[in-house]
């Protein structure tokens, strides 16, 4: 049997919500007896005939319906699409209906992140159109709490739905010391439900 592990699961086109998956996983590494396992989603074809590797050309793998299954917990991001999650992850989601009927993900923890290109472009609906499954699903959705000091100071990402991060016009903003703590929060926090509901 694997060890306990949080899926961080996400979907980027130019880095920064890949940045932002290192960053919640930094976060799950600091609760003892659970493991990040980062997995991403291909990208979404107009050509229907056209059907992505198995194995992605670099970085991490491809999620699988059993990566979902097994996970304690989950931490799902996404860049903003017109305030709406990425068409790759909610084509993911849309195939999650067996996990649905078996119940398989009722009871676990759950967060979200984004990022945008402008300031006010979507974070918070899109942080909000992620968890809309993952309540369908049964799982418990958890957000950042105020307690978090950088909800307060922060001048561009960071909401009480989840980790975000603002990527400017040209995609090219780095996460700022802000907005990678409240990722890191994001995936102690799930981490920290997951391991107090094993206990």
């Amino acid at each position: 049997m694997s060890e306990p592990y949080i899926l961080v699961l996400y979907y980027s086109r130019h880095g920064a919500t890949a940045e932002m998956a290192q960053q919640v996983a930094r976060g799950v590494a600091r609760v003892p007896g659970l493991n990040a396992r980062l997995r991403t989603v291909p990208p979404v074809s107009a050509d229907c005939e056209r059907t992505a590797d198995e194995i992605p050309a670099d970085g991490p793998l491809y999620c699988d319906m059993d990566d979902l299954r097994e996970c304690a917990g989950l931490v799902m991001g996404s860049p903003t699409r017109f305030g709406n999650m990425a068409a790759p992850l909610k084509y993911f989601l849309d195939q999650s209906s067996s996990l649905w009927l078996s119940g398989a993900l009722i009871d676990k923890p759950a967060g979200v992140f984004t990022s945008t290109s402008s300031l006010h472009g979507g974070q918070e609906s899109t942080l909000l159109s992620m968890l809309l499954p993952l309540l369908h699903h049964g799982m418990v959705v958890a957000g950042l709490p105020y307690s978090e000091a950088g909800l307060m100071s922060t001048g561009s990402g960071g909401t009480p739905y989840g980790a975000s991060h603002w990527a400017g016009a040209d995609n090219s903003r780095a996460l700022d010391d802000s907005e990678a703590s409240l990722c890191r929060a994001l995936g102690t926090r799930i981490a920290r439900l997951a391991a107090g509901a094993a206990g």
